[in-house]
């Protein structure tokens, strides 16, 4: 296992078109097993999502977000593939759908380079946002 820093900006786009920008640099650690490359750091207070490890596992035209801790989810970003799933909160379960919209990925295998993912969140049928990841592995 790598030690790896993570600038990660995360860019939300809600129905209003009024936007929420979340920025962190963070260590983590870097691996790859079976083909894929896997990326594991610590959420923050900053994200929201404090007291949580989030796993990115990258695979060629596939990233999957796991995290773990107060709010447990996975999700899928496949490139015009929708994708649903539930996001564990503390105060109960919300349905996700998710439609990805662009991800490119660009790591070689001493683990830096660049993700960046755009999609289409909608959330428990209420409220969809368009949302706009980039993460920096240096």
């Amino acid at each position: 296992m790598r030690e790896v820093k993570l600038k990660i900006k995360g860019v939300q786009v809600d129905i209003h078109n009024e936007e929420s920008i979340t920025e962190i640099t963070t260590e983590g650690k870097y691996y790859i097993k079976n083909e894929a490359k896997y990326y594991i750091y610590d959420e923050s207070e900053v994200s929201g999502m404090e007291n949580s490890t989030t796993t990115l596992k990258v695979q060629e035209n596939k990233i999957t977000m796991i995290r773990r801790g107060g709010n447990d989810s996975k999700l899928v970003f496949e490139k015009g593939k929708r994708y649903k799933t539930g996001y564990l909160t503390p105060y109960g379960v919300l349905d996700l759908e998710l439609l990805t919209d662009k991800l490119e990925i660009d790591t070689v295998d001493s683990g830096k380079g660049h993700l960046k993912l755009e999609y289409r969140l909608n959330i428990s049928g209420i409220e969809e946002t368009k949302n706009y990841l980039s993460i920096d592995i240096i």
